[in-house]
């Protein structure tokens, strides 16, 4: 028993220490960056009121059926695995043996916040200057519809198919939510800074893969899960990316109607203040 303990205290641990090595190797990438951008560009970064500024209408895409390909695969993965009795239902069930055979005692709860460092890295990066495809007031709204897509449809998927997890605590394990979460995250992350620099968006991917597989190290979710939670966070930011242009357009009257987001503080209160221009 001791032993096992002690075997446990070690995995514990060293998850611990990938994911604190992950975060660090986001949070120098940025750094590293933010330093090549001031050097590079003589012009002042940040905005000088340092206000969170939304402008103009953003530009409608174009329905592409490639980017879409990916998440598709790995949910109709994930549903033909809820309902397979064979090669990949054996997956699944191998998978949980394995983890649980080696690590019976493994409890981590770090995937209930490094779901979210993807996205915060969002709002770090424009705060320090390094500006994305979006001002943050989009940014923001394209996060915020991207949850509900996510939120959403893995809920009705949820209580429609009724999976019970491993480790038979309820009947709502497909998909994975805390993995869906995270992907979505660092689509988010993708979508806002690929073009500046894409390792950025790979190390959002980095860490929301690590969440996901805590869910199956913790005995929460199923191989399978996972999986489909993955194709449900990537599914969800690429189609609030698409729609997001004709929701603003909706509630503008003007094409070039204008308004701000910006952090106050006084001495009795704090928080954020939206003024706009119809």
């Amino acid at each position: 028993m001791m032993k096992k303990i002690l075997q446990l205290n070690r995995v514990r641990a060293g998850v611990y220490n990938t994911c604190f090595s992950l975060l660090l190797f986001v949070m120098i990438a940025f750094s590293s960056f933010a330093q090549h951008t001031d050097s590079s560009n003589n012009t002042k970064v940040a905005d000088s009121s340092r206000r969170w500024y939304s402008g103009y209408l953003v530009p409608k895409r174009k329905f592409n059926v490639v980017p879409i390909i990916i998440p598709t695969a790995l949910i109709g993965y994930g549903f033909t695995a809820v309902y397979d009795h064979g090669a990949l239902k054996q997956l699944d069930l191998s998978t949980k043996d394995e983890l649980q055979e080696d690590h019976p005692l493994f409890a981590a709860h770090v995937d209930d916040y490094i779901q979210f460092a993807p996205a915060a890295a969002v709002y770090a990066l424009n705060l320090s200057g390094i500006k994305g495809k979006h001002n943050l007031f989009d940014a923001s709204m394209l996060y915020l519809t991207s949850a509900a897509i996510m939120g959403l449809s893995t809920h009705f998927v949820k209580q429609g198919v009724g999976r019970m997890r491993p480790n038979g605590n309820g009947e709502n394990s497909f998909p994975s939510g805390h993995t869906a979460s995270a992907f979505m995250a660092a689509e988010f992350l993708h979508q806002e800074y690929k073009d500046v620099n894409p390792w950025i968006g790979y190390a959002g991917y980095f860490v929301s893969s690590a969440t996901g597989t805590l869910r199956m190290y913790n005995n929460k979710h199923w191989f399978s899960d996972v999986v489909a939670g993955a194709g449900f966070g990537i599914a969800s930011t690429k189609i609030a990316y698409l729609v997001y242009p004709y929701m603003k357009q909706v509630f503008s009257k003007k094409k070039e109607s204008q308004f701000t987001l910006m952090p106050f503080y006084q001495p009795a209160a704090s928080g954020l203040m939206l003024t706009g221009r119809f």
